[in-house]
């Protein structure tokens, strides 16, 4: 059993990977800030399952403390680190979306790097020896080497939201190498299914075909994105736990993707088959910041984590759009 501290807990993410850690019956510490970048309602919604799913277990209410605040103040953050006993922190939160990143960089470093310093910071005075940092696949940027290796050389964002993801990682290497705290960077490949947010095209697309609306189609459809079923994405997540509780000092970087490509073209017609319904394309041309492609080499999470994705694509559109039918109509 360990005692986790999850930033971003009542996310998409955080909220699924917290229901595995109860059931696995450990306790969790929530951070979230419950901001509006998308209705806050669904946040509520997935703390409201939480504390379902802890009741259901019959676990104590230590097993769930829930703070809401903000990584930026390093009051509330100290707060919470001072009133729990945590043995690791698994770094969630952050600011999110390319585009938006382009419109209000400000905000963007001032959560995803400031925020995540305050975090370090704060494990280095307790004697946290174990985190766990949300990296990105943005961080590849057009990167021309396919598929991508943590290996590969990252110094080319095309974002403020990869460029303050790179900083992040920098960051958890000058601590892991100041304070011998054991770090594991997870870049995550485009995360979808059940819970996820509003603003992302696999929930978008399903939302607006379903409301007979438009669906803002960016390029010429051959964009390729590495599509990683919420699943999976939290089996990596949970192999890291482990793997990070065996080592001594560590750093590592993991790809969790699913190692498929799949393009926008192809987003569209799994998911009109799976409703049966035809969707009305309005052409809009490419955004700055967005990537071509994105594609995980996952050899190296698959050789030291033993992570292995089971979900191919058409069968995660399936699962999501009986959940998203089930909690949206």
């Amino acid at each position: 059993m360990y005692n986790i501290l999850i930033t971003g807990g009542a996310g998409f993410i955080g909220s699924n990977l917290i229901e595995n850690l109860l059931k696995n019956k450990n306790k969790v510490v929530i951070i979230d800030n419950f901001n509006d970048y998308y209705d806050t309602i669904l946040k509520e919604r997935n703390i409201k399952d939480l504390i379902k799913t802890k009741n259901n277990l019959e676990l104590d209410d230590d097993y769930l403390n829930i703070y809401r605040g903000d990584i930026r103040d390093k009051n509330f953050i100290r707060k919470v680190f001072n009133e729990n006993k945590i043995n690791m922190v698994i770094h969630l939160a952050a600011m999110v979306g390319v585009r938006q990143s382009l419109q209000y960089p400000d905000d963007y470093y001032n959560v995803n790097v400031n925020g995540t310093l305050n975090i370090l910071e704060a494990c280095k005075e307790k004697n946290i020896k174990k985190f766990i940092f949300a990296s990105s696949s943005s961080v590849y940027g057009n990167n021309q080497k396919i598929p991508f290796s943590e290996n590969d050389n990252v110094d080319f964002p095309i974002s403020p939201y990869a460029a303050s993801k790179k900083a992040g990682e920098l960051l958890c290497h000058t601590y892991y190498h100041l304070y011998d705290i054991s770090v594991a960077c997870l870049r995550f490949f485009t995360v979808y299914g059940p819970r996820q947010r509003p603003d992302l095209a696999i929930s978008k697309f399903t939302h607006l075909i379903l409301n007979n609306e438009e669906i803002p189609f960016y390029g010429d459809g051959n964009s390729e994105r590495d599509y990683t079923y919420i699943d999976d994405t939290i089996d990596g997540i949970m192999k890291t736990i482990n793997w990070i509780n065996k080592e001594k000092k560590q750093f590592e970087l993991f790809n969790l993707g699913e190692s498929c490509t799949i393009s926008l073209n192809q987003v569209v017609e799994t998911i009109e088959k799976e409703l049966n319904k035809k969707a009305i394309i309005k052409k809009l041309p490419m955004q700055p910041g967005d990537v071509e492609k994105t594609f995980a080499d996952i050899s190296k999470s698959k050789e030291i984590l033993n992570y292995n994705p089971k979900t191919n694509f058409e069968e995660g559109i399936t699962k999501f759009v009986s959940w998203y039918k089930e909690n949206n109509e």
